[in-house]
């Protein structure tokens, strides 16, 4: 199993860069961040310093989506630093959260998400493509390899991952949630005549190693919160008649409003409904043991990779922990 970490774009980005060249010499295999213009810096540009500093390091967004860029532009940014530093880019892409909110826009459809997904895929591979009527292709990127992975949480949208994807992204580390989600994408996939099997999973949740669980809660509990948006999007759209399962939907009753000026950060106040039972579920706390455990979970469903939200107070303590003893047991 890869273990990977996610971080948000927050200048300076000198210091993103760091913590990617750390996250590089603790054995981490992938660096996610944040993709939302308004809130934090832009990605891309930060991509480009990170892959300079290292040597094997994947980067990508968890996640882009279809509507703030022109898909042929995300293709074109990602096949220029695989051009540049050798096919070391993934794409995670859904359909969007704070990055249209802020903007007044609404998450893009299904539709355009699985075109986008096919455009970016296809561009990003070296193809020619058909886009808007127009066949094109990048001529100067012949060499250019990028997997585009699915964030989902709703049927019809793990459905569509199923049918596209070269990889699914489940931001929770649920066991019970994450295998009905996994089955859901395999089923998807077979049905659409591709090989389950070929398709990559990617956990991705906030760890803490430590002994106060009490204070990991309290700086993990906006995780919750983030989840909740696209729970909520899930309930208003199918109701709570089991389109997913209940212990994901249950929460976010008591769900009243979301500040994303708090986005993903530690004590996030529009959070507090977020229970304790549902912090311990989607985030792995507590000591080494607890990690490995949770993980050697995951890794039993086919989990291919955990991305470390690294989004706390203990960020160089957790990330030595993991470098030093959780990523050594998973090798």
């Amino acid at each position: 199993m890869d273990i990977g970490v996610v971080l948000q774009n927050d200048p300076p980005a000198r210091t993103v860069v760091e913590w990617a060249r750390k996250a590089e010499e603790k054995g981490f295999s992938h660096f996610w961040t944040f993709d939302s213009h308004v809130l934090w810096q832009e990605p891309f540009v930060v991509y480009s310093k990170i892959l300079d500093a290292t040597e094997r390091i994947v980067v990508g967004p968890m996640v882009t989506n279809p509507g703030t860029r022109d898909w042929t532009v995300t293709a074109s940014m990602f096949a220029t630093l695989n051009e540049m530093y050798g096919n070391r880019t993934v794409c995670g892409i859904g359909r969007g959260d704070s990055a249209l909110r802020v903007l007044g826009l609404t998450p893009q459809t299904l539709g355009q998400l699985r075109e986008s997904v096919r455009v970016i895929k296809g561009l990003g591979n070296g193809e020619r493509v058909t886009v808007r009527g127009n066949e094109i292709q990048f001529a100067w990127a012949p060499d250019s390899r990028l997997e585009v992975w699915v964030a989902a949480y709703g049927p019809k949208a793990l459905a569509v991952t199923g049918e596209v994807g070269d990889g699914y992204i489940l931001q929770l580390a649920d066991p019970d949630i994450a295998e009905w989600m996994i089955t859901a994408v395999r089923k998807a996939a077979e049905n659409k005549g591709r090989d389950p099997d070929a398709i990559k999973f990617c956990v991705a949740a906030p760890a803490y190693v430590g002994d106060d669980l009490a204070h990991q809660r309290e700086q993990t509990r906006w995780f919750g919160g983030m989840v909740g948006n696209h729970v909520a999007d899930i309930v208003a759209r199918y109701g709570e008649g089991g389109a997913v399962p209940q212990a994901l939907t249950d929460y976010v009753r008591a769900r009243q409003s979301y500040d994303y000026a708090e986005h993903g950060r530690a004590g996030n106040s529009h959070a507090t409904f977020v229970p304790d039972e549902i912090v311990d579920r989607f985030c792995v706390l507590g000591p080494v043991e607890n990690h490995v455990k949770r993980l050697q979970e995951l890794k039993a469903l086919g989990v291919d990779q955990f991305a470390v939200y690294l989004q706390h107070d203990a960020k160089d303590e957790t990330l030595a922990a993991y470098g030093e003893q959780i990523i050594p047991a998973f090798r």
